[in-house]
C-alpha cells in the first residue's frame, strides 16, 4: 500500500515538474497562440466551406489563411501605420504645447454656470489654474510620446508574433477537429454530457466571440466615418478606441462619441454636436441593438456584468486580446459549471427515483 503511493507521489511530482517545464517553454508564444486560438474561432466557418468544396484539409486551411491574411493583416497592418502617426501626430501636439483647442474647452467649461456653482460649493475655485492644467497635460503627451517611441524596437517581435500566429493557426484550422475529438477523450463525462457541453460552448463562443467582433468592427468602422466627416482629427485612432470600447458593455462607444459631441456642442458647433449625438444613439448604438440579437438568436449568452468583469479582467490578464479571450475563459467555464450542476442534478435524484420504484 506505500509503495503505491509512494509510486503516486513520484508520478505527480513527475508530471508537476515536467508541467512547469512545459509552461516555461510555451510561455513566449502564448501571445501568438492566444491569437491564433482566436482567429481559427472566427475563421472556422469560412474553413468548413472551402473544405466541403476542396477535400484536401492542408490545401483548405491554405486558401483559409490566405483569407485571413487578406481580411485581417492587410487592413490591420495598414491601420497599424496610420494609427502610429496620428499617435506621433498628437502626443508631439501636446508635447509642443498646441493646446489652445483643448484650453479653450476646459476655460469654456470653467466659465459655466454649472461649473462654477460645484466649485464654489467644494471650495475648489482656484485649484485648476492655467498654469497647472498646461503642464499636467504637457506632462501627459510627453509620455504618451515616449511610450510612443519605445514602442518602435517591438515592431520585430509584433512581426515574428505574426509569423507564429499565422503558422499555429495553420494547423489549428487543419487538424482542429481532430485535437478537439482527442481532448474530450480525457475529459471524464459520458458521451451524451460531452455533445452538451460542446453545445454550450458553442452558443457561448458564437454570442460572445462571433457577435463582439462583428459589431466592433462595425461600429468602429461607422464611428471613424462620422469623425472623418465632421473634420475632426485623427478619426482613424477614434475608429479603433469605439472597436475596442464596444466590448465593454453599459458605457460602450458612447464612451467615446458621447464627450466629443458634447465637446462641439460646448464649442458652439451645435450642427455637428447634435448631428454626431444622434447619429451615436439612432445608427452606432443600434448596430448593437439589431445585429446581437440576430447574431445570438436563442443561444446562451452571459449576463451583461459578467461580461464587463471578464473583458476587463482579460485585458488586465493577457493584454489587448483579453477583449475576447476574457469572455471566451469565462463562457467555457460558465459551460462546464452548467455540465456540472446538471450532473449534480441527476445524482441527487437517483436514489429518490430508485426509493419511489
Amino acid at each position: 500500500m506505500s509503495g503505491n503511493r509512494f509510486y503516486l507521489l513520484v508520478i505527480l511530482s513527475l508530471l508537476a515538474i515536467l508541467g512547469f517545464l512545459t509552461f516555461q517553454i510555451m510561455r513566449p508564444f502564448f501571445t501568438a497562440i492566444g491569437w491564433s486560438v482566436v482567429f481559427s474561432i472566427v475563421f472556422y466557418p469560412v474553413y468548413a466551406f472551402i473544405s466541403r468544396h476542396v477535400r484536401v484539409r492542408a490545401l483548405a486551411a491554405a486558401v483559409t489563411l490566405m483569407l485571413l491574411v487578406v481580411v485581417i493583416a492587410g487592413p490591420l497592418a495598414y491601420l497599424t501605420v496610420v494609427l502610429f502617426k496620428e499617435l506621433q501626430v498628437l502626443a508631439a501636439m501636446m508635447d509642443a504645447g498646441s493646446l489652445g483647442t483643448v484650453k479653450d474647452f476646459v476655460d469654456s467649461i470653467r466659465s459655466s454656470k454649472v461649473f462654477v456653482l460645484i466649485t464654489s460649493s467644494l471650495g475648489l475655485e482656484n485649484s485648476l489654474t492655467d498654469a497647472v492644467f498646461m503642464e499636467n497635460v504637457r506632462n501627459f503627451g510627453k509620455q504618451v510620446l515616449q511610450q510612443v517611441s519605445t514602442r518602435i524596437p517591438d515592431v520585430l517581435s509584433v512581426f515574428v508574433d505574426l509569423i507564429f500566429m499565422l503558422f499555429t493557426t495553420f494547423f489549428f484550422l487543419k487538424d482542429g477537429t481532430e485535437f478537439l475529438s482527442k481532448a474530450q477523450d480525457y475529459l471524464p463525462f459520458s458521451d451524451v454530457q460531452k455533445r452538451r457541453l460542446a453545445s454550450q460552448v458553442k452558443d457561448m463562443v458564437v454570442s460572445t466571440v462571433y457577435g463582439g467582433v462583428i459589431i466592433a468592427i462595425i461600429q468602429g468602422i461607422l464611428g471613424g466615418a462620422a469623425y472623418a466627416v465632421i473634420g475632426i482629427e485623427s478619426p482613424v485612432l477614434w475608429g479603433t478606441a469605439m472597436s475596442i470600447m464596444s466590448f465593454v458593455p453599459l458605457l460602450g462607444t458612447f464612451a467615446i462619441w458621447g464627450p466629443t459631441a458634447g465637446y462641439l456642442v460646448f464649442q458652439g458647433d451645435y450642427i455637428h454636436g447634435i448631428g454626431l449625438f444622434l447619429f451615436g444613439v439612432f445608427v452606432i448604438s443600434m448596430v448593437d441593438n439589431i445585429l446581437k440579437p440576430l447574431i445570438i438568436g436563442t443561444r446562451t449568452k452571459m449576463p451583461t456584468v459578467i461580461i464587463l468583469f471578464s473583458v476587463l479582467g482579460g485585458i488586465r490578464l493577457f493584454g489587448m486580446i483579453g477583449l475576447i479571450m476574457g469572455p471566451l475563459i469565462i463562457a467555457i467555464f460558465i459551460s462546464v459549471f452548467e455540465l456540472f450542476k446538471t450532473m449534480e442534478g441527476v445524482e441527487g435524484q437517483g436514489p429518490s427515483k430508485q426509493a419511489e420504484s
